[in-house]
């Protein structure tokens, strides 16, 4: 097995605002695994607001002793080694997942979703993500969405009420809100939610910062909505923790280190009665692809993260009816949309 990475820099459409951050840009590293002739590709997703960076990343990739040869099942043996590799580096860990993945469905000729018995149809609409911005330009954003059938906005602001309001000037579809830790104050926080449960709203993500315990439980007990823990769960071991905090989890490969890890949450969230989302970054068709295999098994879909891109380097998963449907190709079903147009 022969493994190869590159550093690529995601072009967003249009700025991406959050309670805490703005970019336009995100950084990914692309990894490819190869045996035989056959490659599996992966994806490292670098939003600047996570500790993990190019260098942090390329630093633990070059560490990788991979197996000459592997048979497709002595994969979980090779993630075992790598995730021993170092400690933490988790989006470094999920590139090596994805492709291995791919790898190995590739190997045996199915798509994930086959491989693991996922049923396609059960695949739920995808949220299209609008970022903060000046109202006039979310209410712009919010009819150029109108082809999705439920949009999410980030709040986290003093704006937040002028923001929804904009989007209800031009549209009546169901509504997300993911305030990234932005809201400090439980009771103004209930009040929102109360508010925004009037206003057509599904879900709440991570209302409060992560060490706001005590105030989440609080919220968590009173909120009319289901409220859906994001930075505060990244992997399996974290879902007990969060029982009685939150009414559901946000599940993203680039915080869990990869697809295993992500089903191994879906099956412990589910155990502990907890709804599942899965999530994403400002990812390529890579890492979205990846994540479609797995989507069927959730409550909510929110992947829109290609759609977000203006240089997506591949093909993959595609919008079909507001839904992302994994390709019915080997792997993670996803090609290079030029010949290494990344490297």
């Amino acid at each position: 097995m022969n493994l190869k990475y590159y550093p690529y820099k995601l072009e967003l459409k249009n700025t991406f605002t959050l309670s805490h951050s703005s970019r336009r840009t995100t950084d990914i590293v692309i990894v490819e695994i190869e045996q035989n002739g056959i490659t599996g590709f992966g994806e490292a997703c670098l939003p600047p607001y996570y500790p993990d960076t190019v260098k942090s990343v390329c630093d633990f990739l070059s560490k990788i002793d991979l197996p000459q040869v592997a048979a497709p099942k002595n994969i979980n043996t090779i993630i075992d080694n790598i995730n021993r590799t170092g400690k933490g580096d988790f989006a470094a860990k999920a590139a090596c997942d994805i492709a291995l993945h791919d790898l190995l469905g590739k190997i045996t000729g199915l798509p994930l979703y086959k491989l693991w018995g996922v049923d396609i149809k059960d695949v739920k609409p995808t949220s299209f993500t609008l970022g903060i911005d000046t109202p006039d330009m979310v209410r712009k954003k919010a009819q150029a969405a109108s082809g999705y059938a439920v949009l999410k906005i980030k709040l986290g602001t003093e704006n937040d009420r002028a923001l929804v309001n904009a989007i209800r000037d031009v549209s009546d579809k169901p509504l997300r809100v993911d305030i990234n830790q932005g809201w400090t104050d439980k009771f103004m926080a209930l009040d929102m939610i109360e508010w925004l449960k009037e206003e057509n709203t599904e879900l709440v993500e991570q209302p409060m910062p992560k060490n706001m315990v005590d105030e989440s439980v609080w919220l968590y007990e009173k909120s009319p909505l289901p409220i859906i823990a994001d930075e505060s769960v990244c992997h399996a071991s974290d879902i007990q923790k969060v029982k009685g905090m939150f009414h559901g989890i946000n599940i993203k490969l680039m915080k869990c280190g990869g697809l295993r890890e992500a089903r191994r949450m879906i099956a412990s969230a589910k155990s502990a009665g907890l709804k599942i989302m899965i999530g994403c970054m400002t990812e390529s068709s890579c890492a979205i692809s990846a994540a479609s295999h797995i989507s069927p098994l959730a409550d909510w879909v929110d992947l829109d993260g290609a759609l977000l891109v203006a240089n997506d380097p591949f093909t993959g998963a595609a919008l079909i009816d507001g839904k992302i449907i994994p390709r019915d190709k080997p792997g993670i079903g996803v090609s290079a949309s030029e010949v290494h147009a990344y490297k």
